[in-house]
């Protein structure tokens, strides 16, 4: 099976050593975003809201560069630094997914990189 690294100027460029995602296939694995701005690389400014909208833009970016859409994912898991936030970040995802429902699993976590409140990261398929 062959591999292809997607990497895309539209989403925030790794802080590590990995991908934005990888397409095995017809199957698309995207790493988890944070609510980096791409053009500065810094956490946007605002509430968890605003963190979760903009982390689903840097998705949907890796998402689009390899040719996918929201509509092919088949699941999601979401990365929160507190429960309390899960209302508001599950506002904005049931917006931006609308009836393409992925399976999704949610987690707490003691803390995400650079200060985020949520993360999220996808597996596509076609």
């Amino acid at each position: 099976m062959s591999r292809e690294r997607i990497l895309t100027e539209h989403a925030p460029a790794p802080i590590g050593p990995y991908s934005q995602a990888i397409r095995a296939g017809k199957e698309l694995f995207c790493s988890g975003q944070i609510p980096l701005d791409p053009a500065t690389g810094e956490i946007v400014a605002g509430d968890v809201a605003a963190q979760a909208e903009r982390v689903l833009q840097n998705l949907g970016a890796v998402l689009e560069a390899a040719d996918f859409s929201f509509a092919d994912v088949v699941k999601t898991t979401i990365f929160l630094v507190d429960m309390n936030d899960f209302s508001a970040v599950n506002d904005v995802y049931a917006r931006v997914f609308g009836d393409a429902k992925p399976a999704r699993s949610t987690v707490a976590v003691a803390a995400l990189p650079r200060g985020a409140r949520v993360e999220i990261e996808a597996i596509a398929r076609s």
